[in-house]
């Protein structure tokens, strides 16, 4: 059999042959034996306890404490057994009877006595004390921990897997503390029973020897108390090193290292009360009649080590003991420091009214925490840049049913998800109960029906979205739609950084000797904000360090990135080859052409207001007429007109692409949609182009 299957199977068949014991006599060598292992196992188990760091280091010592417990009343059992019928329960017993009492009755029953006390009125009930008060804050302090183990995940601080680690131990601690609640109790119990088993074997034995065996009134109490108190002793001295065991461990509080460094290093830390503890002790070999000798050395210990305490190392390490974050500024509540943290602005943040808390709630099922730290993943694998934490936290302002989504402060989008219901989407939704609403993201007909509801819905055709995946799916919208705005300079700084362990070269060319950060943060900022993603770092730099050398101004270097990004631009909007279209007629290019003018900001178009005004009409409605039968349409048009035609129409229509015919690499055919004029926009003649 494995070593394995010995330590599987070792605990169960103890338990069993301790019940054996209870029925089966022993003899008293093999009780001798019995007896000394549950000595050596008491005091293995105090050993334990001292040089654990922590409890959950010994999350088994309450079922210790109930093996070792059944283990000590049965040999109280056999032992008995043998004192009462044969006057002889073994050498351990019969010495601890007569040498270690010196074979007096009296003295016998004093030490008995001063070791009940000992253990039954001051470490067991303290022990027990303490352990209650534990199990009782623990689980008080349970949801808050929980809430921090959450905060700290939000905020990128921890990973999944660190904040499911912390999560089992907080579980794994209050367990551990309501068992030991429950354990103390065995201890107090063994105390009880010690006393009770003792007077049993006192009067039994008295009556036993004088009436069945004819014994002389004084050699029968001789006889049979020496060795009930023996019995006695030998099983309170194993009770009482489990008990001050249970009293360490409850009492034990969460360190770097085991008990004995740290009572040593905390007392021996600091000179004065050394010095102050050594003088006191030579000042009492004044008192007339005291022994000086014991108290010189005492004193003259305490000095000593005075002498030897580099109090500022000691400082320091009990400093760093006590708070891992010591040496990190803290600052007073009124300080300027102070209230710049407080008024410092979050990048992102996600409010939930308080009937919303439930979403974030992991007692009850809520995973939008965990949703939302896999969506900076996503949004990372996706646009190339990490976005800030999200922030999130109750807003009791909102009103109910409802989350906001604010950027740097500010509100930029509301939601709502009722408590209870789900968000079915689609065109037939009549016949559900429910309250009609609009899908946040795409603005589709959708409806908050009952939970309960929800494959009726799916059997009706509907898509049904939990109310979690409605805020995730919000959040990455606006996320995606402003991550322009979340690109911050150290954020462009950080990403640089990453470029140039594998490839020092680009950004020694690029920056800062033909741009500065902060160039480039813009044009990575013009990307994002036409959704462009930014993972290829090399190639953009590439492309910006050629163009640098040339002219910095900042439309013709998006356009270079742009370039150099040139089969990835029209994919996204590419479906089985084909490419859907909108394009200006040729005489309106013409004259977008001749309208161009330089400013500030870029290159604009200049148009009559009116024109301007059909024109924008018209890329609206084909937009929505492409995007009503199902089709993603974007908009070409020249090179040169390219960034100034995304000027003129994003504030209008947002979604709507703007490509160049360079761009169009990636499309095997390209199907025209719309023909937009000065006069609106008509359907394409063509089936393709």
């Amino acid at each position: 059999m494995s070593v394995k299957s010995l330590t599987r199977l070792g605990v169960p068949l103890g338990i069993v042959l301790i019940v054996v014991m209870l029925v089966v006599p022993l003899p008293a060598v093999l009780l001798d034996l019995m007896i000394a292992l549950n000595i050596t196992g008491a005091l293995l188990v105090l050993m334990v306890a001292m040089f654990i760091h922590k409890p959950l280091e010994f999350a088994a010592f309450p079922s210790v404490i109930l093996v070792m417990t059944l283990f000590r009343l049965a040999l109280n059992v056999s032992a008995t057994r043998l004192v009462l019928l044969d006057g002889y329960a073994g050498k351990v017993i019969d010495t601890f009877g007569h040498f270690v009492v010196g074979g007096s009755l009296i003295v016998g029953l004093i030490v008995f006595a001063i070791l009940l006390v000992i253990q039954f009125v001051v470490i067991t009930n303290g022990a027990g004390r303490v352990a209650e008060v534990g199990a009782r804050f623990t689980l008080d302090a349970m949801p808050g921990k929980q809430m921090a183990i959450d905060a700290d995940l939000n905020s990128g601080l921890i990973d999944e897997e660190e904040a499911r680690r912390r999560r089992a131990e907080v579980h794994a601690e209050a367990d551990f503390h309501g068992a030991m609640d429950g354990a103390s109790k065995f201890v107090k119990g063994d105390a009880i029973a010690a006393i009770v088993i003792t007077l049993v074997n006192l009067l039994g034995g008295f009556a036993i020897g004088v009436a069945q065996y004819g014994m002389p009134f004084g050699e029968a109490i001789q006889t049979y108390s020496l060795l009930s108190i023996g019995d006695g002793l030998v099983s309170q001295i194993p009770a009482l090193l489990l008990s001050v065991a249970t009293g360490l461990i409850v009492t034990r509080s969460v360190a770097d290292s085991d008990m004995g460094s740290d009572i040593v290093g905390q007392i021996f830390q600091r000179k004065m009360p050394l010095r102050v503890a050594g003088f006191g002790a030579l000042a009492l070999c004044v008192i007339p009649g005291l022994p000086k000798l014991p108290f010189l050395i005492a004193g003259g210990l305490m000095l000593l080590g005075a002498s030897r305490v580099d109090e500022s190392a000691g400082g320091r390490t009990a400093g760093a003991d006590a708070d891992p974050a010591a040496g990190e500024p803290t600052h007073a509540p009124d300080t300027p420091e102070a209230l710049v943290a407080e008024i410092r602005v979050d990048p992102l943040g996600l409010e939930l009214s308080a009937d919303l808390i439930d979403l974030v709630d992991s007692r009850s099922g809520g995973d939008l925490l965990d949703r939302v730290k896999a969506l900076r993943r996503k949004v990372a694998g996706e646009l190339g840049i990490v976005i800030p934490p999200v922030r999130t936290r109750d807003n009791l302002e909102l009103p109910a049913n409802t989350y906001a989504i604010t950027l740097y402060g500010a509100e930029v989008a509301r939601g709502e998800a009722p408590r209870g219901t789900v968000l079915a989407i689609g065109d037939l939704l009549g016949s559900l109960p429910g309250t009609p609403t609009r899908e946040p993201v795409f603005g589709l007909d959708a409806k908050w029906i009952p939970a309960e509801l929800r494959h009726q819905a799916e059997i009706g055709g509907a898509t049904v979205v939990d109310r979690a995946s409605v805020v995730t799916t919000h959040l990455a919208e606006i996320v995606h739609r402003h991550a322009s705005r979340l690109l911050g300079r150290e954020d462009v700084r950080l990403l640089t950084d990453v470029v140039k362990r594998t490839h020092p070269v680009v950004i020694e060319e690029l920056t800062p000797s033909q741009l500065p950060l902060g160039e480039v943060q813009r044009v990575l900022r013009a990307l994002l904000e036409e959704r462009i993603p930014i993972r290829d770092l090399v190639r953009i730099f590439e492309a910006l360090s050629v163009r640098a050398s040339v002219s910095k101004d900042l439309d013709g270097l998006v356009e270079a990135a742009r370039s150099a990004l040139e089969p990835a631009l029209a994919a996204p909007y590419v479906v089985d080859g084909v490419l859907h279209a909108i394009s200006f007629d040729p005489l309106l290019e013409q004259q977008m052409l001749e309208g161009l003018r330089p400013t500030e900001q870029g290159t604009v178009v200049v148009l009559d207001p009116d024109a301007a005004q059909r024109v924008l009409l018209g890329l609206t409605q084909a937009a929505q007429a492409a995007e009503n039968t199902d089709v993603r349409p974007v908009l070409v048009c020249a090179p040169a007109l390219r960034a100034a035609v995304r000027r003129l129409v994003a504030p209008t229509v947002e979604r709507l692409p703007v490509l160049s015919y360079a761009e169009l690499g990636a499309a095997r055919e390209i199907r025209s949609v719309a023909v937009v004029s000065a006069t609106g926009a008509r359907p394409a003649l063509g089936a393709g182009v």
